[in-house]
């Protein structure tokens, strides 16, 4: 992969460049990329981060990422919540961090069509799909967590199943690619999609956060004139003319990767003008190194907190590629390539 993607008048093939150098620079020499310089790591930053690597030019250092991935998967198929260099910092399991790896997966495989990473990766994919596919609750949704005691939660967010759902289509997709049969994991996509666009009240409510409005569509669960009115319906609440978008409705503080996270959501409907548009607004986060400050307190003028955060720069990496159509990778939140799952009523109540 040669060229990296751009958007004419805002940020050049050579600002990209230096985002995913700034990424790089945060990287550890085990392959783990913390949230900013001797901060911590999750599973699903560090993945959204390689994913922007590799978008970037920095193929190697997003391929040393997935290694560490590789290495640091627990025996059944999860990762800890948090790290803090070599330590455990948090036991417990996130069902999202965990099924995070199948997006970063497929996303290599449409930029890169490397057939080594591919049949390297499967079985981190696989262990970790599955562990997720345990967790999945009466209604469809998935249970956000497990203490490192083993006891499950009882509560499913609508945030991290719908990046869950996005999660097992990319595995199927995976599976499908290599010729294996998961039935269970389009079973547990059928019932999760249908969750998420039918039962919404059964998940726990945490809508004043905006990913809670714009996710199920970024996710892929919710699509067509649905995901308009979606966007539609609360979008004087969260978003915060010429400045981006805010994490939560009841607060003075716009966030760089929310708003890019609006821009994909709105590029897989196909409105890239208001994509774009996001994308030029929150850039008065952008640092001259190509780093981003994670979010701006607009009543105080203030930037906060005061750092500058990994995923937030490839959060913008991604929404460029996408709105640019450079790699083969623009399309992932689009669902490009990806399966068709249909509903599954299990134990909604429903009548199929």
């Amino acid at each position: 992969m040669t060229d990296l993607p751009s958007l004419p008048g805002i940020l050049s093939v050579e600002d990209i460049r230096r985002s995913g150098e700034a990424i790089a620079r945060v990287q550890t020499s085990d392959g783990s990329i913390p949230w900013f310089p001797d901060g911590h790591t999750d599973a699903w930053d560090h993945v959204e981060n390689a994913m922007a690597l590799l978008v970037a030019g920095e193929r190697a250092a997003a391929e040393r990422a997935y290694d560490w991935l590789a290495r640091t998967q627990r025996d059944d198929g999860s990762w800890p919540m948090k790290f803090v260099g070599d330590s455990i910092a948090d036991p417990g399991t996130d069902a999202n961090m965990v099924a995070y790896v199948a997006v970063g997966v497929w996303h290599h495989w449409r930029v890169t069509a490397d057939e080594q990473f591919l049949f390297r990766s499967w079985p981190t994919v696989e262990r970790a799909l599955d562990r997720v596919v345990a967790l999945q609750l009466p209604f469809g949704g998935i249970a956000w967590a497990a203490g490192a005691d083993g006891q499950i939660a009882d509560s499913a967010l609508v945030t991290g199943s719908s990046s869950i759902y996005h999660a097992l289509l990319c595995g199927i997709g995976l599976a499908n690619l290599l010729g294996r049969s998961r039935p269970e994991w389009e079973n547990a996509a059928g019932r999760l999609g249908h969750a998420l666009r039918v039962h919404e009240e059964h998940f726990d409510a945490r809508g004043r956060h905006s990913m809670d409005w714009y996710y199920p569509v970024l996710g892929g669960a919710v699509r067509g004139s649905a995901a308009v009115k979606r966007m539609e319906s609360r979008w004087e609440e969260f978003v915060v003319p010429d400045l981006g978008v805010r994490c939560v409705s009841d607060r003075p503080w716009v966030t760089g990767a929310e708003t890019c996270e609006l821009a994909l959501s709105l590029h897989a409907i196909g409105d890239d003008r208001t994509a774009t548009d996001l994308v030029a607004h929150m850039q008065h986060l952008r640092d001259p190194d190509g780093s981003y400050w994670t979010g701006y307190v607009f009543a105080d003028g203030l930037r906060w907190p005061v750092e500058c955060s990994t995923w937030t720069a490839a959060a913008v990496v991604l929404a460029v590629d996408a709105i640019s159509e450079t790699t083969g990778g623009a399309g992932v939140f689009r669902g490009d390539g990806l399966p068709a799952v249909p509903d599954v009523h299990g134990e909604c109540g429903c009548v199929a």
